[in-house]
């Protein structure tokens, strides 16, 4: 999986509501340091980038390091989106869910939903 790879509205939209759910219920890593350090540590349940991050070199190992350790990547297209689905007031290039809290099934529907 790279960056270039597009979802479907569905998926991206789904990824973005078990952030919203683990928000409220759950735990989250925000920014791709803090998501990177989740994915080495294997404490990562899903992980979200957005593809409009500049330069793209920030975050363009996390798909390689979720694929190593079968952590579920989602690419969304914006920082603001991503940012404002983690409740920041900022953009941010990358969000960890490291604990789902009530987002639990909704991750585990959208990590089998990837595999096919």
């Amino acid at each position: 999986m790279d960056l270039d790879t597009e979802f479907s509205q569905g998926v991206v939209k789904k990824a973005l509501e078990c952030v919203e759910v683990a928000k409220k219920t759950g735990k989250l890593k925000k920014g791709a340091n803090e998501a990177t350090k989740a994915i080495e540590r294997g404490t990562a349940k899903l992980i979200l980038i957005a593809k409009n991050t500049n330069p793209q070199e920030i975050i363009m190992h996390i798909p390689v390091l979720c694929t190593e350790k079968d952590i579920p990547c989602v690419v969304v297209a914006t920082k603001e989106e991503l940012g404002s689905s983690a409740g920041l007031v900022v953009p941010t290039s990358a969000v960890a869910i490291i604990q789902e809290g009530d987002a639990k099934n909704l991750i585990k529907e959208l990590a089998s939903s990837l595999k096919k």
